[in-house]
């Protein structure tokens, strides 16, 4: 296996076979020792989150391949805290998806002059960079056109994909009592196709449970 990148929650390996594993952290994005999905730097480490993680992202995505959506997963192997993926390339160096089912989090820092927390939002669909540097943007279609990221059908694509694999993801919590406030995805390009990537799991999702949010972990054991 050859290393090709070091993330925050997981290390990506190239197998001989063209495709990849990724190898699942304990560490969770926040600040201060605070969990939060929208963060972009490790903010503690919980023991358990890996094997969490890949639990709740392997159980999704089987959903999701039983419902005929194209994602990059392949297998996945919880003793060794790995999965397998199908190559995929990235759109330009990285764009995060967001669907939003009420607003909490960077949502009302930015716009709690004009909406109040927990306010519902029907799935809104945000796109931001995948840019430390710059906090991770928020860019619009026409923008990513522009800047050569994406054409306007992948962009359009790439919406349709998120509204139905996040109600999908809703519908299946609601079985368990729980109600998705929001959701961060990632896609890439598999040949032509545009298809869901990276992982469906705790650490990028925040989820309440009669009006309670539920720490990482503790959303994990919904999902043995």
């Amino acid at each position: 296996m050859e290393l090709i990148y070091k993330g925050k929650t997981k290390d990506v390996f190239k197998l001989t076979d063209g495709n990849f594993l990724l190898k699942f952290k304990d560490d969770a994005t926040g600040e201060n020792g605070v969990f939060d999905p929208g963060s972009n730097s490790v903010g503690l480490q919980i023991e358990g989150m890996g094997n969490g993680g890949l639990r709740m992202s392997s159980y999704f995505f089987k959903l999701l391949q039983e419902k005929g959506i194209k994602t990059h997963w392949i297998s996945s192997d919880l003793e060794n805290t790995t999965m397998t993926v199908l190559p995929a390339k990235p759109f330009g160096k990285g764009v995060e998806v967001i669907c939003r089912y009420r607003a909490v989090g960077s949502f009302i820092r930015r716009y709690g002059m004009y909406i109040k927390s927990g306010t519902p939002l029907d799935g809104l669909v945000e796109v931001t960079l995948k840019d430390d540097e710059r906090g991770d943007p928020l860019i619009t279609g026409s923008t990513l056109e522009a800047l050569g990221i994406m054409i306007h059908d992948e962009h359009r694509q790439l919406k349709k994909l998120t509204k139905e694999i996040c109600e999908i993801i809703k519908t299946e919590l609601a079985t368990k009592d729980l109600e998705l406030y929001d959701i961060k995805l990632e896609f890439g390009r598999n040949s032509e196709n545009v298809i869901l990537i990276d992982e469906i799991s705790a650490g990028n999702m925040r989820v309440y449970r009669n009006g309670t949010q539920l720490d990482p972990l503790e959303l994990t054991g919904y999902f043995k």
